[in-house]
């Protein structure tokens, strides 16, 4: 490792997270439900998300008028985001969970699914 580490080859412990914020409409007749799917009772796929190092992963509901919003964000601590994002992406039970949630949601305008969200600050 060289003494002047970069974002790639620095040790997990003291490499920063990336962050990431998202956002993505929800259907207003299926807030209860997405609710009831994400209580914590639900175990749903956190034992995937740590796996492939998604770390303080959360979802925050909020209503604009007659509108519902998820807004989302995690840190990445690991060092293959893309690697680690495909093979989360495969696995069956990560599908299987989508299945269920993606047409709970409404993407924003010229999205497919989450929109990434610029991050514009942070205070340490």
């Amino acid at each position: 490792m060289s003494d002047n580490p970069t974002f790639c080859d620095a040790e997990p412990a003291t490499r920063p997270p990336r962050r990431f914020g998202m956002v993505v409409g929800l259907h207003p007749d299926h807030v209860t439900e997405y609710r009831r799917l994400h209580a914590d009772d639900q175990p749903g796929v956190r034992d995937l998300l740590t796996k492939y190092h998604l770390r303080n992963f959360s979802i925050f509901l909020h209503q604009i008028g007659d509108n519902w919003y998820e807004f989302g964000y995690y840190e990445y601590t690991g060092n293959d985001f893309d690697g680690d994002m495909k093979n989360l992406s495969a696995e069956p039970r990560n599908q299987a969970w989508l299945e269920v949630c993606d047409p709970l949601q409404l993407p924003l305008e010229g999205e497919t699914g989450w929109a990434i969200m610029e991050q514009v600050y942070f205070n340490a």
